[in-house]
């Protein structure tokens, strides 16, 4: 597959998805993209939130949005720009160890069939021992603002974390209604375990289960299509793997394509392409590199990133969408994704081919913790500096 390359400009060591330098916050005003046919306007400027890390809404609730912020909150409010307040609908900043700066409330995904069973499920780091919770609550689907009782938790996954750094984080249902789980590598610097190319762990991988149905002891089952299904050195919850740390990913519904940003470690950021029984070759390479080996590595049946870029770009890739919504055509069927510590921003096109092109978007002075999607599948993206920014036409 031809490949989008990003030349390499200068050296910076980051290792986790949401490192490096804090950034100031964009004007009020409307910041035009590089093309002069996209803009980066602020969604709601009367709102704020502390380390936003997703946001998402409701099967069913049209009309709201929900933020996860990274100590343990998750705030509700409706998807409007003059809206002046949010409601804070679950708290367990309690149970959630976010005391590294990778860890905390890290996903949030509404069932798909949220309406009739009021099930969300979130994604969230915890001590003693340290360990990854996948978690079910229960809300009241008729009313997006009724607080949702911590005592419904109904732990469905427990996967223990070695270092607290690459957790991954990110919890979404896909268009075959098996919940994704994203899994780093378990941390520390060069996988020292060497996870990624371990499928008998479940770090380092992307993991699918089927939350509507049990299996022995566990609080889910393993859909019976999964690649190592029957393997005995393998674990069956695993859909991919050979992945660094998937900061964010997202299903595009027309194409059935998995998209996800894998965080580099020294060198290259990447998007990859996620396909069932996929090994994308992390620790083995670092993007289209060889990092262990330094050369001469083995790529037989590694799957490679469709882009990556340099540090001269980036430092901390953020996996974002592919634009299916009507505000912005110009962005029409692109995946739109950035960088947490450049605050670039930028959109891929397929050619059709099995090849992309990219074009850089925005170079903006804020940290990009996330993206997501409201109910009319237009696009927004969050920032450490407590914003939500939407993406909008010039043309408006």
């Amino acid at each position: 597959m031809p490949l989008i390359v990003i030349t390499l400009l200068l050296a910076v060591v980051v290792t986790g998805p949401i490192e490096g330098c804090s950034s100031a916050s964009i004007p009020q005003d409307p910041v035009t993209s590089e093309s002069d046919s996209v803009m980066v306007v602020p969604a709601f400027p009367e709102l704020s939130f502390r380390r936003p890390v997703d946001l998402t809404s409701a099967p069913g609730q049209a009309g709201y949005l929900y933020v996860v912020q990274q100590a343990g909150q998750i705030n509700v409010f409706e998807n409007r720009k003059d809206v002046a307040r949010s409601t804070r609908v679950l708290d367990i900043d309690n149970r959630v160890n976010d005391s590294g700066n990778e860890e905390g409330l890290l996903g949030l995904a509404f069932h798909p069939n949220f309406q009739k069973n009021g099930y969300l499920y979130v994604n969230y780091t915890a001590d003693n021992p340290r360990r990854t919770v996948v978690s079910r609550f229960s809300a009241d689907p008729s009313n997006p603002t009724a607080p949702i009782d911590p005592g419904t938790e109904y732990q469905i996954i427990e996967i223990a974390q070695p270092y607290g750094n690459h957790n991954g984080g990110q919890v979404r249902f896909g268009p075959d209604g098996y919940l994704y789980i994203g899994m780093g590598d378990g941390g520390a610097g060069g996988d020292p375990q060497e996870n990624g190319q371990n499928p008998a762990t479940l770090l380092g991988a992307m993991l699918r289960i089927d939350v509507d149905r049990t299996s022995g002891n566990q609080h889910y089952a393993i859909p019976p299509d999964n690649p190592f299904v029957g393997r005995s050195d393998a674990r069956a919850e695993i859909y991919a793997y050979g992945l660094r740390n998937p900061w964010r990913f997202s299903f595009d519904a027309p194409t059935g394509r998995l998209w996800a940003g894998d965080v580099g470690q020294n060198q290259y950021e990447e998007i990859d392409i996620i396909e069932k029984g996929g090994n994308y070759g992390w620790n083995t390479m670092e993007g289209l590199h060889c990092y262990d080996p330094k050369s001469g590595c083995n790529q037989d049946g590694l799957i490679l990133p469709v882009v990556e870029y340099g540090r001269g770009y980036g430092a901390s890739v953020t996996g974002g969408f592919v634009y299916r919504g009507s505000d912005v055509p110009a962005l029409s069927g692109r995946y739109v994704y950035g960088d947490y510590v450049s605050g670039r921003i930028w959109a891929l096109t397929d050619k059709g081919d099995g090849s992309f092109d990219t074009e850089q978007l925005f170079d903006l002075d804020i940290s990009i913790s996330s993206f997501g999607i409201d109910a009319s599948d237009e696009l927004y993206f969050l920032s450490f500096d407590g914003n939500i920014y939407r993406f909008a036409s010039s043309s408006m």
